[in-house]
Formats: C-alpha cells, sequence, structure tokens
C-alpha cells in the first residue's frame, strides 16, 4: 500500500513546486502546456497527490527557473516520497539549512505545541533563539544569524492577516523557565505578551505533577489544516524534532495517541491566569 508511510514530503514538494511556478510567474495552463502534461496531472502534482520521478521535478525546476540548491532540495523530497514511513535526518540527502517544517507550519490553521525542555520557536525572543542554535555543535556565526533570521520570519504567521492567523496552544513545562539563561526574563516577557494575544494561549505544567504519558512522547507539534470547500484538509500531523532529525507522523492512529497525551497535558496545566501569575513570579525570582 502506497499510503502506509506519511504524506508530508508529497505535500510539502507539491507545495514547493507550486510556489516555484508562481515565483516564476508561470500559469498553471501554461505549465502543463510546456510540460506536454494534462491540466489534472499539474493539479493532483501540486496538491501532493502523486508521487514524483527524481526527473519530471528536475525538468519542472529548469522550467520554472530555480536555483541549483532549491533544485537540489526537490530533487532529494521527490527520492524521499516513495518511503514509506518519514523521518527527515539532518544533513543526509536534504540540508540542514532548508528548514521542510516552516512550509507546514505556514500553511496551518491551528497548531499545538508541547515543549519540555525549550520555549517553542513561535514564542522565541531572537536573543533566545540565537542561544538555543549556538547549542548545536558546529554551527558558525552566519548560520546563527541565518537561523534567527528565519525563526523571525516565522513568527509574523500569527499577526497575518490573509490568509487568517492560525490558532497557537502552547503548553511548557514549568521548569525550562527556571533555567539560567541570561536572556530568560526578557523571553517571559514575550511570553506574558504573546498570551495577550486572541489567536494565542500559553499555559505552563507545573513541577509538582505527577508522570504522564508526555514523559515518554517528548516534546511535539500536532499541526491541523483548512478545509478547501468541498475538498478535504490536508490530514492533521505530528511532528517531532530530535538531535539528527525530525518525525513526522499523519497515520490516524499516530495521531491519536498524539491526541490523547494532548488532552492529558490541557487537564494538568495551569489555567491560563494562573500561568501568566506564576510566569511574572519566575521572572521576578530570575531578577532577585
Amino acid at each position: 500500500m502506497s499510503e502506509v508511510g506519511s504524506t508530508v514530503p508529497r505535500r510539502e514538494l507539491g507545495r514547493l513546486l507550486r510556489q516555484a511556478r508562481e515565483q516564476a510567474g508561470i500559469g498553471l495552463e501554461a505549465a502543463a502546456s510546456n510540460l506536454e502534461w494534462s491540466r489534472a496531472k499539474m493539479y493532483r502534482i501540486e496538491s501532493g497527490q502523486t508521487p514524483m520521478r527524481a526527473l519530471d521535478v528536475d525538468q519542472m525546476c529548469r522550467l520554472y527557473g530555480a536555483s541549483p540548491e532549491m533544485t537540489e532540495v526537490l530533487v532529494s523530497l521527490a527520492k524521499e516520497s516513495k518511503s514509506k514511513g518519514w523521518y527527515h535526518a539532518y544533513g543526509e540527502i536534504i540540508p540542514r539549512w532548508f528548514e521542510l517544517y516552516v512550509g507546514l507550519e505556514s500553511a496551518a490553521s491551528y497548531i499545538r505545541t508541547y515543549e519540555h525542555a525549550l520555549v517553542p520557536g513561535l514564542l522565541q525572543t531572537s536573543e533566545y533563539a540565537a542561544a538555543v542554535i549556538r547549542s548545536r555543535q558546529g554551527v558558525s556565526d552566519e548560520d546563527v544569524a541565518k537561523l534567527v533570521g528565519l525563526r523571525t520570519e516565522r513568527q509574523r504567521l500569527l499577526v497575518r492577516k490573509h490568509p487568517a492567523a492560525p490558532g497557537l496552544e502552547v503548553i511548557i513545562e514549568e521548569a525550562l523557565l527556571h533555567k539560567l539563561v541570561p536572556t530568560m526574563p526578557k523571553q517571559i516577557d514575550r511570553l506574558l505578551l504573546a498570551s495577550e494575544a486572541p489567536n494565542v494561549s500559553v499555559r505552563l505544567l507545573p513541577i509538582a505533577q505527577k508522570l504522564n504519558r508526555a514523559a515518554i512522547a517528548g516534546s511535539f507539534v500536532v499541526l491541523d489544516f483548512p478545509t478547501k470547500g468541498a475538498r478535504s484538509a490536508e490530514p492533521t500531523t505530528v511532528y517531532s524534532e530530535g538531535l539528527s532529525g525530525a518525525l513526522y507522523l499523519d497515520r490516524l492512529d499516530e495521531v491519536r495517541a498524539y491526541a490523547e497525551v494532548w488532552n492529558t497535558l490541557k487537564e494538568q496545566a495551569l489555567s491560563l491566569e494562573d500561568s501568566c501569575k506564576l510566569m511574572q513570579e519566575i521572572k521576578e525570582r530570575h531578577h532577585g
């Protein structure tokens, strides 16, 4: 069965090919005609409904005038899209500088994030983001600047107007706010400010909490996507990042398991109001 594994690389490839075509100013009909494909085939490719041959992707990239770097990423994605499950390992086929997750995040209508070790990227200050990125091995100052810039760019989606900004629900462990990071007071201010937005919710999981399945699950993000008219939405996708790569899951049973963990976390987290009070207290202790 071709649908056994994650459809993420295929969907991501389709999204990026559509962006490349639009940036080149080429209409769907014109591209289909040039490539000698039907309009229906072009639509299936761009909506991630069909696996792609690396040769066809290379041909599309030439037509759209894509850079060699982007062509490398897209051809690699075409190869990845044929695998059954999907674990994207950093530094293997797709280079680390290209963050695949960003495309998924920008297409989502609702984002749920649980973090036990770090403040989520969408709510990081640039100083905190730089400190996190520098903790990776072999990262140059140039890489730090590029990745901090990307993170800042990502955060714009929380205030965008078209399409409407996604809802962001965040649950973080209280313990991570106690870490001795020089930028932490400013970072807590950022979390408090974010909590005031109508589409953002930040809640803390208090330290005095019994062990639950989240300890096994680790940090994760659940992304829901908008429905488009009568067409079904993209499947809900779970993203979990590790030291050497990232796991993308969109099979129903996998998503259900993470949804159950999320519901447990919601029950155990403090209310919005109590979370804000506790964040304020922790910030004062850092100053003390």
